[in-house]
């Protein structure tokens, strides 16, 4: 491509509005379906991988999802009460009933449909459904909001961590990030900047979570419709130079680890597995997971709109081995080392301090180079036990109690994590 485009202004123009009230995910205006209806069961002949009730799947993948006369996982869109969000894999497990449709699950949900839909190792499931519960939802009951605050909804008598944001969440209001006179790095909980198909916060603030279809094609042109390893890293550091150089409340920290590993899933869960782990990551199967409809053909200037929903593709099929969390490390550090960027944030266009905190696995000097696979293993565990720094001043904290006692109960026993330094207490 040629210059990157600044963000601000009419590329907005394909957004498709994902709540009740425009760019809203706050709690008064957070869509509320009364119906709560869970998961849909899974049904004999239709068991994918046996994943039920929280525990590991007992078979093994290739599995078509959904099946083509599974009725009760067929596609169906949200409805104007359904909460949605920045997560195409969660969207798209809601719209099929893997996880409840209105958008409230909770981790036996999130484990059983990471598992049955995508072949998700048991251990990734875990870690990611844990951290997911740890920042930005319900530690005692488990549950989360795959979108806006729907705090009355997951917490038990109120919460115990104050608001419970969502998957949406930034702790930071609008008014004082959008300040002439006061910029301010925001604070990230989950969705950061530089994300894939979502719009850097400031830019569009409080709606960091809608598909940017504006986005979603320059990633398309970058890759020319083939999602690959080396691909996705290009475009990864065509949107960190983009918010660096636009951006200026720009922060890229050490959770990043987890936009890394969404970008993976683009060509290690999302090509369609007909035949061992093997497949090309192409538009076509790419582009549904993310709700993406092109208007046109080509890749030199590609225009999408918002299909109404993520979706699994036609005949799709998930992998035939489980993606561990070793997998994604490896992945990590694979495209990290490809194209080394440095951690830290922006204080104005431009102006760029470098991320000093000490203490965090895998971090040296304010980046990521040289750091081990077990490093990145060990902060996974570390992101889900404390307030890892979300500015560039930032420093690390524990998380609360319960919070701790979610960790210690579901990844202590993980294997995956012998060797880190693990939480007790």
């Amino acid at each position: 491509m040629g210059s990157v485009p600044n963000m601000n202004g009419d590329s907005f123009n394909l957004f498709d509005k994902r709540q009740t009230a425009v760019g809203c995910y706050a709690e008064p205006c957070c869509p509320n379906n009364k119906n709560h209806p869970g998961a849909a069961p899974l049904v004999a002949p239709f068991l994918y991988l046996g994943a039920k009730n929280g525990l590991p799947a007992t078979k093994t993948g290739n599995i078509e999802v959904p099946a083509d006369a599974d009725k009760a996982h067929a596609f169906q869109a949200p409805g104007p009460n359904d909460i949605r969000g920045p997560c195409p894999g969660l969207n798209t497990m809601a719209n099929h009933h893997f996880i409840s449709h209105d958008g409230i699950t909770n981790l036996a949900e999130m484990l059983d449909a990471q598992q049955n839909c995508f072949n998700v190792g048991y251990d990734l499931a875990m870690a990611l459904a844990v951290i997911g519960i740890a920042l930005s939802g319900d530690p005692v009951t488990t549950k989360l909001s795959i979108g806006c605050d729907a705090t009355p909804r997951t917490s038990a008598v109120g919460s115990l961590l104050g608001e419970e944001l969502g998957i949406d969440a930034h702790n930071l209001d609008w008014p004082v990030i959008k300040s002439p006179t006061k910029l301010t790095i925001s604070n990230q909980k989950f969705e950061a900047d530089t994300s894939l198909s979502r719009s850097d916060y400031y830019f569009n603030a409080p709606d960091d979570f809608t598909f940017n279809a504006t986005l979603f094609a320059m990633m398309d042109q970058t890759v020319q419709g083939s999602f690959t390893l080396p691909n996705m890293v290009k475009f990864m550091g065509m949107r960190y130079t983009q918010s660096l150089t636009t951006n200026p409340t720009f922060y890229f920290g050490p959770k990043v680890v987890l936009l890394y590993g969404a970008a993976s899933f683009l060509f290690r869960l999302f090509p369609n597995f007909v035949s061992g782990d093997t497949a090309p990551p192409i538009l076509k199967f790419v582009a549904p997971f993310f709700g993406a409809n092109q208007t046109n053909t080509g890749f030199k200037n590609p225009k999408f709109i918002f299909s109404g929903g993520e979706r699994f593709p036609d005949d799709w099929h998930n992998r035939q081995t489980p993606l561990t969390l070793a997998n994604v490390a490896d992945d990590f550090v694979t495209m990290y080392g490809m194209a080394p960027v440095l951690l830290g944030g922006n204080v104005g266009v431009n102006n760029f301090d470098a991320l000093n905190t000490t203490g965090i696995s895998g971090v040296t000097n304010g980046s990521f180079k040289g750091a081990t696979a077990q490093q990145i293993i060990c902060l996974f565990y570390q992101i889900a036990t404390e307030n890892l720094p979300t500015t560039v001043g930032g420093t690390v904290t524990s998380l609360s109690n319960a919070v701790i006692a979610l960790v210690i109960k579901n990844l202590n026993p993980l294997p995956v994590f012998v060797g880190c330094p693990l939480r007790t207490s």
